[in-house]
């Protein structure tokens, strides 16, 4: 057991939760990885997990959501109308800080994967940067300048609503409250739902054109609403060789040379890996207090 404190991140997913500690975000320690059970048993698991490493000086969450991120709310910390059953209405913060006794900085999975790969990976050279990832769902983190995106709530782009090519057009999508958004069509279920396997056993025409059409649509709207430099596409679907090249060329087609500063916008795979998360965790776990 290490005497001195360390910080703690927490990257919790609804197929697993990652764990790490370490005496800062670019120094870690020691990682592990628990399934996502139901909340009691995957609670208790990674909170005895972390406190077997020594005192903890601060703790990062990166969760899967919706989320309360309203410092001023009593359920700041939750995990609110999650549809990953049990999940709803979990105090993800609270019990945490109970019981390794120190303070929480929290945010979405997928923020805390843009703050890493800003400070540490795809992004170092740039004030904004965007984070993507394609996997069991969709979702998305800003950040600009030193600031995570916040509003009312979080960003949740997965759920913004694609044109629709004819090629596609037959598939309802799998999203429980809006059918075909972005994260109904593209997401790895979604993609198993319409064609029976994942992307990378498919074939690249007309599959991957499809996907990389409606990924190139979410990066061209990021670019409009927003300017944003940096785009990191990651998750599971985007290690389909050749995906992200498809949308860079798409993105570019939709865009037809208009956006001013457009030398500067890059769509980029994450420099982390599969680190962003975490990283952005323990990043979390060093602002807490």
């Amino acid at each position: 057991m290490n005497s001195t404190p360390l910080l703690a991140g927490i990257e919790a997913g609804g197929t697993k939760f990652v764990l790490a500690v370490g005496p800062s975000p670019d120094r870690i320690s020691a990682t592990h990885t628990i399934p996502t059970r139901q909340p009691a048993e995957t609670l208790a698991e990674a909170a005895d997990w972390l406190g077997a490493h020594g005192p903890i000086a601060g703790i990062g969450i990166a969760s899967f959501g919706p989320v309360e991120l309203d410092p001023a709310s009593p359920r700041w910390g939750w995990i609110t109308n999650t549809p990953k059953p049990g999940w709803a209405d979990c105090d993800l913060a609270g019990h945490f800080s109970r019981r390794l006794g120190a303070p929480v900085a929290f945010d979405t999975d997928v923020n805390g994967a843009a703050l890493a790969e800003q400070r540490l990976g795809a992004g170092v050279c740039a004030t904004s940067l965007a984070y993507v990832t394609v996997g069991t769902g969709l979702g998305g983190g800003l950040i600009f300048g030193d600031h995570l995106v916040h509003g009312a709530a979080h960003p949740e782009i997965g759920h913004l609503l694609p044109r629709r090519p004819a090629a596609d057009a037959g598939f309802p999508g799998i999203c429980p409250h809006h059918g075909d958004c972005l994260e109904g069509l593209v997401c790895g279920p979604a993609i198993i739902a319409r064609w029976g396997k994942p992307l990378s056993e498919l074939p690249a025409d007309p599959c991957h054109g499809i996907i990389a059409d409606y990924l190139a649509q979410l990066c061209h709207s990021l670019i409009a609403a927003t300017a944003v430099e940096i785009i990191v596409l990651g998750g599971g679907v985007m290690k389909t060789p050749g995906l992200i090249d498809r949308v860079r060329a798409r993105t570019a087609e939709l865009g037809n040379g208009y956006f001013p500063g457009t030398a500067r916008h890059r769509i980029l795979p994450p420099a982390l890996g599969d680190l962003s998360g975490i990283t952005g965790a323990l990043m979390l776990a060093a602002r807490a207090g």
